[in-house]
């Protein structure tokens, strides 16, 4: 069955690894957003969004991504909610747990020896919380699937 999935990464690391794991989105009817633009067209990935960036320091910006992705969420109506960070992706999990969305947070690989705080947030929302180390993974109770890299 064709899942309507909704993949969000920040620009940098974040998109290079979502981007690692798109043949497992083949066959689905995927809709990407970043915070870059031009980004997702430099990887060929369409349909896609650009969304405003934020961080926990900018509430005015958080509220502005927010109301963004309830707006895209909405219009989308994914089944599923897959994002490797960072903070607009953990606000888009939330949301799309709202409307029923399964749930799914890859930490970064970067986030060697603990969970991001983007993925500490997550944890919250998420049905399906990974970590790309197994030490990580076993010290804070996330699954450990392997890693993109």
């Amino acid at each position: 069955m064709t899942k309507r999935i909704l993949a969000i990464a920040s620009g940098g690391g974040h998109w290079q690894q979502l981007m690692l794991m798109r043949r497992a989105f083949d066959h689905h009817d995927i809709h990407y957003v970043t915070t870059l633009p031009g980004l997702a067209a430099q990887h060929g990935a369409a349909p896609a969004t650009t969304i405003p960036d934020c961080n926990r320091n900018e509430k005015r910006a958080v509220l502005v991504v927010s109301w963004t992705l309830l707006r895209l969420i909405l219009s989308v109506r994914p089944h599923v909610v897959i994002s490797t960070g960072a903070l607009p992706g953990v606000i888009a999990i939330a949301l799309g747990r709202l409307i029923g969305a399964k749930t799914i947070w890859v930490d970064s690989v970067a986030n060697a020896e603990e969970m991001s705080m983007s993925g500490r947030l997550a944890r919250r929302f998420a049905t399906h919380w990974l970590s790309q180390w197994p030490e990580v993974a076993q010290a804070t109770g996330a699954t450990y699937a392997g890693s993109v890299l």
